[in-house]
């Protein structure tokens, strides 16, 4: 979902060249351009050697430091792009020296400004010098770009061993919409360009290290989240499983965003205002989907991600609704023409229904995979995604390959958790929990405990949120037997 990124250029993809905008989190400094890194240990030894296949562009570094620790300072990152994301107390693990490659594949849009090359398709491979013989790839969040999960993701892994590869997903920035010639075009793309990199990733690793990955995860969260759903369901023999971090949920049956926003798009204002109607108006949001209790989070979400991701996506994969409008009108009133707040998918055309089926999931996973949500998710609420999606896993008869679990207290974006931290939890530790536990079950046959709710513990403070995250409950406390 649409994370809050820079500015981005106009282009002229498919669409007019109408500038959106959107209240930005904090952001740091602009596009990442790499500094002057001194060479030093092994890993530059064969630098010139380094290649990934099918890359039109391509450029490595030797760093003392992979981790935003060091990524920063040398401009091997980009801050902006990563805003917003994590707690700002997240501890970033540092000691990792290595390569990094910076490149695009072939592509002919152009929002991605980062390394100066004004070019999509654009990936970050990062190769540690003590490498645990694995690999983990991922997409971004929202419409961001390759480093996204620079700070939420690849510093852990990176500090555990792993080689790192991530992917802009061939498109960036809220008008991500106007690529591709036929909707739902754009979004089928990040599923493409994260297939592509992750045998490219393989290959490159294999020649670097002189031998194949021993195992090949995929990880990410929000719309990342959604494509380690995809990617699992439909070239499941390139992973060995893979987390899904709050994944979008998109079916041509519903539910999916285009259901629940349109009518936190209605009802909001009238809740909002007060008055007699305002109860009602409360209920009529819970039942469209946003939990009870999640009212203190129901501002922040309506100023900056209802409005915005409602008409974004539903320009991607029904842009006819509002004619020559592009991406419909900010914050428009029920019974405005082509108000996405009366926005009715049922009662679209059948073409509408074709796009999203063009990268519906299915449920039909092929590898292990562990799902965590957030109960207090008001972007993607949890009763109307990834509750939808554990159900989907199971009736299709691969719920032996999944665990699901509803993290009591998460929302959406953990830098809400700085705002409150009383009353939120950060799912970053139970992400870093969540992949140790599917290592386990990849590598030492322990499977990770039954889904479930995972309790907000009342004992722990902010501080302790931040650094840990048990998926254990106490009838798990028994090793589980191995899995098969």
């Amino acid at each position: 979902m649409p994370f809050p990124p820079r500015p981005w250029p106009r282009s002229r993809r498919r669409g007019g060249p109408a500038a959106l905008a959107l209240t930005a989190l904090v952001l740091a400094p602009g596009p990442a351009t790499a500094a002057p890194v001194s060479p030093s240990g092994h890993h530059c030894a064969h630098l010139t050697q380094v290649r990934v296949p099918g890359a039109e562009h391509q450029r490595a570094a030797c760093l003392d430091e992979l981790t935003t620790a060091g990524t920063v300072a040398s401009g091997h990152t980009d801050p902006a792009d990563w805003a917003g994301l994590t707690p700002k107390d997240l501890p970033v693990p540092s000691g990792v020296p290595g390569v990094q490659i910076d490149g695009y594949f072939p592509d002919t849009s152009t929002t991605n400004t980062n390394n100066g090359w004004n070019h999509d398709a654009q990936f970050v491979i990062r190769l540690p010098d003590r490498w645990n013989g694995g690999l983990v790839v991922a997409g971004t969040p929202g419409n961001r770009e390759q480093y996204a999960n620079d700070r939420a993701i690849a510093d852990w892994v990176l500090s555990r061993g792993f080689a790192y590869a991530a992917t802009d997903k061939g498109n960036t920035g809220l008008a991500f919409h106007r690529d591709g010639r036929k909707p739902g075009d754009a979004i089928a793309e990040w599923n493409d360009r994260l297939t592509q990199l992750t045998r490219a990733a393989r290959a490159t690793l294999t020649r670097h290290y002189h031998r194949p990955p021993s195992r090949t995860l995929v990880t990410g969260m929000s719309n990342g989240g959604y494509l380690v759903r995809w990617q699992l369901e439909n070239h499941p023999g390139l992973y060995d499983g893979g987390v899904d971090w709050e994944g979008t949920l998109w079916r041509a049956d519903g539910p999916t965003l285009l259901d629940f926003l349109p009518g936190a798009l209605r009802h909001y204002p009238t809740y909002r205002t007060g008055g007699d109607e305002a109860e009602g108006a409360r209920r009529a949001l819970h039942a469209t989907g946003f939990p009870a209790g999640s009212e203190f989070l129901w501002p922040y979400h309506h100023q900056v991600y209802w409005d915005l991701t409602q008409r974004i996506y539903r320009g991607e994969l029904d842009p006819g609704f509002d004619g020559p409008t592009e991406a419909g009108t900010p914050f428009c009133a029920p019974g405005t023409p082509a108000c996405d707040a009366d926005y009715d998918f049922a009662s679209r055309p059948d073409g509408v229904r074709k796009a999203v089926e063009k990268i519906a999931l299915t449920g039909r996973i092929g590898k292990p995979l562990i799902t965590l949500h957030g109960t207090l998710d008001v972007l993607l609420p949890i009763a109307e995604d990834s509750d939808v999606y554990a159900r989907m896993v199971r009736q299709a008869g691969r719920d032996r390959l999944h665990r699901y679990y509803r993290i009591e207290g998460g929302t959406h974006t953990d830098a809400l958790v700085d705002t409150y931290p009383e009353r939120l939890r950060p799912l970053t530790p139970c992400h870093r929990t969540a992949f140790a536990a599917l290592e386990s079950w990849l590598t030492q046959g322990r499977r990770p405990p039954a889904s479930h709710t995972v309790p907000l513990p009342d004992d722990a403070d902010p501080v302790t949120r931040l650094s840990t995250c048990s998926l254990t409950t106490r009838a798990d406390a028994t090793p589980p037997p191995t899995y098969r």
